[in-house]
């Protein structure tokens, strides 16, 4: 007797998403936009009992694309955190329409207190107003470090992400780490109009608005215009700052339609 078939009710394995390096897109390269340039997010504890318990926080990025947060003692969030460093955040870029159709990351791994500067100034240049707050006794940085990530990019479009494809590998590039904070002082004060160009051509936006430097890495820059933000990646990685320095004259000018240049 031939077996029968089981029909609409065969039970198959669910789809899984492919890793980053399978995916039909350029999966790596949206969820390091994602992580540059959302500013919020949900993050994900476990309460003492086990119980996932999320929240709201706001979110930088340290050189490497590590996600950055100044989170309160008086939080639930912080205890949590304290007594099970375990959590995810999650990424939403957001828009119009159907939220579910807009790209969003979640990154899982543990957060840990640093006193690093570093992570101090580039979160508090991502949010200034958090100077009014960042010295109270209550409050401290934490940085996530990531084990992993997960990004669904829209409709039929996820993947998984591994540690290192997450995150930026700054080996060799140390002084671009060394000389960050000069380049940004620089050109926030000589070149806003040149910041402008940069963001507009990343955007599609205007060039009119008045766009700050917040940061930059080896392989981009983030920008902020109010609560607008944008991720400018350069043409190739950049090593050290003459490096940098080359590869701004040039996007300026390809920016300007190949006229004229900007000295920085």
């Amino acid at each position: 007797m031939a077996e029968a078939s089981t029909g609409a009710s065969e039970q198959r394995e669910p789809a899984r998403p492919l890793p980053a390096a399978d995916a039909p897109f350029d999966a790596i390269g949206l969820s390091r936009m994602l992580l540059r340039s959302i500013r919020s997010g949900a993050l994900a504890t476990l309460d003492q009992d086990g119980t996932p318990f999320a929240s709201l926080v706001t979110i930088a990025t340290d050189q490497d694309g590590t996600p950055l947060m100044l989170l309160s003692r008086l939080s639930a969030h912080t205890r949590n955190l304290l007594a099970d460093p375990r959590c995810s955040l999650l990424f939403s870029q957001g828009g119009k329409g159907d939220p579910l159709a807009h790209p969003r990351l979640t990154v899982v791994g543990e957060a840990v207190q640093t006193n690093e500067a570093r992570a101090r100034a580039r979160f508090l240049a991502r949010h200034p107003k958090a100077k009014l707050y960042a010295d109270f006794p209550d409050f401290g940085f934490f940085a996530l470090a990531a084990k992993a990530g997960h990004l669904n990019g829209g409709f039929a479009k996820a993947a998984t992400l591994t540690r290192e494809e997450l995150l930026l590998d700054l080996t060799g590039a140390e002084a671009i780490a060394v000389g960050e904070r000069g380049a940004v002082e620089h050109m926030n004060a000589d070149h806003a109009d040149a910041l402008a160009l940069y963001a507009a051509a990343a955007t599609g936006g205007d060039a009119g608005l008045s766009w700050r430097l917040t940061g930059l890495d080896p392989e981009g820059m983030d920008l902020m215009a109010g609560e607008r933000t944008a991720r400018v990646v350069y043409p190739d990685r950049v090593t050290d700052m003459g490096g940098l320095r080359k590869s701004l004259v040039a996007m300026a000018a390809q920016a300007r339609g190949g006229v004229g240049t900007v000295q920085t």
